[in-house]
Protein backbone atom coordinates (compact mmCIF):
# COMPACT_ATOMS: atom_id res chain seq x y z
CA UNK A 1 0.00 0.00 0.00
CA UNK A 2 0.90 3.38 -0.88
CA UNK A 3 1.70 5.80 2.05
CA UNK A 4 -0.26 8.71 1.69
CA UNK A 5 2.07 11.52 3.30
CA UNK A 6 5.87 11.30 2.54
CA UNK A 7 7.88 9.86 5.76
CA UNK A 8 9.07 13.80 6.28
CA UNK A 9 5.85 14.80 7.45
CA UNK A 10 6.42 12.80 10.82
CA UNK A 11 8.77 15.11 11.95
CA UNK A 12 7.43 18.19 10.48
CA UNK A 13 4.60 16.92 13.24
CA UNK A 14 6.91 16.94 15.81
CA UNK A 15 8.69 19.57 15.50
CA UNK A 16 5.74 21.54 15.28
CA UNK A 17 4.35 20.01 18.40
CA UNK A 18 7.38 20.97 20.47
CA UNK A 19 7.62 24.42 18.67
CA UNK A 20 4.24 25.05 19.87
CA UNK A 21 5.11 24.37 23.51
CA UNK A 22 7.91 26.09 23.19
CA UNK A 23 6.05 29.19 21.87
CA UNK A 24 3.46 28.73 24.30
CA UNK A 25 6.25 28.64 27.70
CA UNK A 26 7.52 32.09 25.38
CA UNK A 27 4.29 33.42 25.07
CA UNK A 28 3.31 32.82 28.96
CA UNK A 29 6.77 34.47 30.22
CA UNK A 30 6.61 37.75 27.79
CA UNK A 31 3.13 37.83 29.59
CA UNK A 32 4.30 37.31 33.65
CA UNK A 33 7.06 39.73 32.16
CA UNK A 34 4.53 42.00 31.05
CA UNK A 35 2.30 42.15 34.24
CA UNK A 36 5.20 42.48 36.32
CA UNK A 37 6.67 45.55 34.16
CA UNK A 38 6.41 49.21 35.63
CA UNK A 39 4.64 49.92 32.13
CA UNK A 40 1.03 47.87 34.08
CA UNK A 41 2.03 48.21 37.80
CA UNK A 42 3.40 51.81 37.73
CA UNK A 43 6.13 51.16 39.66
CA UNK A 44 8.82 53.59 39.62
CA UNK A 45 6.40 55.87 37.47
CA UNK A 46 6.93 59.81 38.36
CA UNK A 47 3.20 60.90 37.85
CA UNK A 48 2.44 64.95 36.65
CA UNK A 49 1.05 66.94 39.54
CA UNK A 50 -0.57 70.43 40.08
CA UNK A 51 1.95 71.49 42.40
CA UNK A 52 5.39 69.46 42.33
CA UNK A 53 5.21 68.96 46.18
CA UNK A 54 8.58 67.28 47.33
CA UNK A 55 8.40 64.48 50.16
CA UNK A 56 12.66 65.14 50.66
CA UNK A 57 11.88 68.27 51.18
CA UNK A 58 9.16 68.86 53.59
CA UNK A 59 9.65 65.69 55.78
CA UNK A 60 13.73 65.14 55.24
CA UNK A 61 14.64 68.48 55.01
CA UNK A 62 12.18 70.59 57.20
CA UNK A 63 11.24 67.26 59.88
CA UNK A 64 7.58 67.39 59.16
CA UNK A 65 5.74 64.31 60.27
CA UNK A 66 4.01 62.43 58.20
CA UNK A 67 0.80 62.35 60.40
CA UNK A 68 0.88 65.94 59.71
CA UNK A 69 -0.64 65.79 56.44
CA UNK A 70 -1.91 62.96 56.75
CA UNK A 71 -4.02 63.15 59.97
CA UNK A 72 -6.28 59.79 59.50
CA UNK A 73 -3.58 57.03 59.04
CA UNK A 74 -3.71 56.07 61.82
CA UNK A 75 -7.57 55.87 62.66
CA UNK A 76 -9.17 55.13 59.43
CA UNK A 77 -8.77 53.10 56.28
CA UNK A 78 -7.42 55.60 54.01
CA UNK A 79 -4.16 57.89 55.01
CA UNK A 80 -6.28 61.17 53.72
CA UNK A 81 -4.50 64.44 51.77
CA UNK A 82 -4.44 67.47 53.53
CA UNK A 83 -7.22 70.43 52.95
CA UNK A 84 -5.42 73.19 51.34
CA UNK A 85 -5.70 75.01 54.86
CA UNK A 86 -2.74 72.61 55.98
CA UNK A 87 -0.63 73.61 53.23
CA UNK A 88 -1.30 77.40 53.59
CA UNK A 89 -0.37 77.58 57.29
CA UNK A 90 3.44 77.58 55.90
CA UNK A 91 3.01 79.26 52.42
CA UNK A 92 0.66 82.26 53.75
CA UNK A 93 4.31 83.06 55.29
CA UNK A 94 6.74 81.47 52.94
CA UNK A 95 7.03 81.14 49.44
CA UNK A 96 3.58 83.50 49.57
CA UNK A 97 4.33 84.51 46.21
CA UNK A 98 5.65 81.71 44.24
CA UNK A 99 4.13 81.54 40.90
CA UNK A 100 4.86 77.44 41.10
CA UNK A 101 2.30 77.15 44.61
CA UNK A 102 -0.49 79.77 42.93
CA UNK A 103 -2.50 76.45 42.47
CA UNK A 104 -2.52 76.17 46.70
CA UNK A 105 -2.93 80.03 46.66
CA UNK A 106 -6.44 79.41 43.86
CA UNK A 107 -7.75 76.67 45.53
CA UNK A 108 -7.46 78.08 49.47
CA UNK A 109 -9.34 81.16 48.12
CA UNK A 110 -11.85 79.35 45.79
CA UNK A 111 -12.56 76.45 48.44
CA UNK A 112 -12.13 73.97 45.74
CA UNK A 113 -9.64 71.25 46.95
CA UNK A 114 -6.42 70.53 44.59
CA UNK A 115 -6.88 67.64 42.11
CA UNK A 116 -3.66 65.33 43.05
CA UNK A 117 -3.03 62.38 40.49
CA UNK A 118 -2.88 59.59 42.83
CA UNK A 119 0.22 57.30 43.01
CA UNK A 120 -0.65 54.63 44.87
CA UNK A 121 -4.36 53.20 43.38
CA UNK A 122 -4.93 49.88 44.32
CA UNK A 123 -8.19 48.02 42.21
CA UNK A 124 -11.76 48.88 43.51
CA UNK A 125 -11.93 44.92 44.27
CA UNK A 126 -9.10 45.10 47.15
CA UNK A 127 -10.16 46.36 50.70
CA UNK A 128 -7.22 48.11 52.24
CA UNK A 129 -6.99 49.68 56.16
CA UNK A 130 -4.03 51.90 56.96
CA UNK A 131 -4.99 51.93 60.50
CA UNK A 132 -4.68 48.12 60.70
CA UNK A 133 -1.47 47.79 59.25
CA UNK A 134 -0.03 50.66 61.48
CA UNK A 135 -1.96 48.57 64.58
CA UNK A 136 -0.16 45.59 63.57
CA UNK A 137 3.11 47.23 62.99
CA UNK A 138 3.77 47.76 59.32
CA UNK A 139 5.71 51.17 58.90
CA UNK A 140 5.26 53.58 55.62
CA UNK A 141 8.15 52.74 54.45
CA UNK A 142 7.59 48.91 53.54
CA UNK A 143 4.64 50.55 51.38
CA UNK A 144 5.95 53.48 50.38
CA UNK A 145 9.28 52.97 50.36
CA UNK A 146 11.92 56.10 51.13
CA UNK A 147 9.16 58.55 50.86
CA UNK A 148 11.86 60.79 52.74
CA UNK A 149 14.20 60.82 49.91
CA UNK A 150 12.00 61.63 46.60
CA UNK A 151 11.70 64.81 45.21
CA UNK A 152 8.83 63.71 43.42
CA UNK A 153 6.54 60.87 44.40
CA UNK A 154 6.31 57.57 42.65
CA UNK A 155 5.27 54.22 43.74
CA UNK A 156 7.70 52.49 45.35
CA UNK A 157 6.53 48.48 45.05
CA UNK A 158 4.13 46.71 42.49
CA UNK A 159 1.31 46.45 44.62
CA UNK A 160 0.09 43.28 42.99
CA UNK A 161 -1.23 40.68 45.01
CA UNK A 162 1.79 38.40 45.05
CA UNK A 163 4.06 41.26 46.71
CA UNK A 164 1.33 41.46 49.78
CA UNK A 165 1.38 37.97 50.37
CA UNK A 166 4.86 37.84 51.15
CA UNK A 167 4.12 39.92 53.79
CA UNK A 168 0.94 38.11 54.90
CA UNK A 169 2.67 35.18 54.87
CA UNK A 170 6.07 35.85 56.70
CA UNK A 171 4.86 39.13 59.00
CA UNK A 172 8.22 38.97 60.81
CA UNK A 173 10.43 40.00 58.01
CA UNK A 174 8.57 43.31 58.07
CA UNK A 175 7.27 44.51 61.51
CA UNK A 176 8.73 47.00 63.36
CA UNK A 177 8.17 48.62 66.65
CA UNK A 178 5.26 51.13 66.91
CA UNK A 179 7.64 53.86 67.78
CA UNK A 180 9.28 53.35 64.53
CA UNK A 181 6.46 52.99 62.37
CA UNK A 182 7.12 56.63 61.07
CA UNK A 183 10.66 56.67 60.78
CA UNK A 184 11.91 55.85 57.21
CA UNK A 185 15.49 55.47 58.35
CA UNK A 186 14.85 52.88 61.22
CA UNK A 187 16.81 49.79 61.26
CA UNK A 188 17.17 46.83 64.00
CA UNK A 189 20.06 47.79 67.00
CA UNK A 190 22.98 46.44 65.85
CA UNK A 191 22.81 42.95 66.87
CA UNK A 192 19.75 42.34 67.19
CA UNK A 193 18.22 38.83 64.94
CA UNK A 194 15.83 40.49 62.79
CA UNK A 195 13.59 37.60 62.61
CA UNK A 196 13.97 36.98 66.07
CA UNK A 197 12.61 40.78 66.38
CA UNK A 198 9.81 39.93 64.05
CA UNK A 199 8.55 36.92 65.55
CA UNK A 200 8.70 38.95 69.28
CA UNK A 201 6.43 41.55 67.50
CA UNK A 202 3.90 39.03 65.46
CA UNK A 203 2.97 37.63 69.08
CA UNK A 204 2.87 41.00 70.70
CA UNK A 205 0.60 42.64 67.73
CA UNK A 206 -1.38 39.11 67.57
CA UNK A 207 0.07 39.70 63.29
CA UNK A 208 -0.60 36.13 62.63
CA UNK A 209 0.49 35.01 59.19
CA UNK A 210 -3.05 35.53 57.19
CA UNK A 211 -3.58 34.83 53.68
CA UNK A 212 -7.69 34.14 53.64
CA UNK A 213 -8.90 35.65 50.64
CA UNK A 214 -11.52 38.06 52.51
CA UNK A 215 -9.18 39.60 54.52
CA UNK A 216 -8.70 41.55 51.16
CA UNK A 217 -11.65 41.00 49.03
CA UNK A 218 -14.78 41.79 50.58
Amino acid sequence: MSQIFHRSTNVIARVSLFGAVFFIAALGWVFAKLDRSAYNTGQGVTLAQPVPFSHDHHTAALGIDCRYCHTNVETSAFAGLPPTATCMNCHKLIWNDSPMLEPVRESFASGVPIRWARVNDLPDYVYFNHSIHLAKGVGCVSCHGRVDKMPLLYQAESMQMEWCLDCHREPEKYLRPKEALFDMAWQPTPGTDRLLLGAELVAEYRAEPSTSCSRCHR
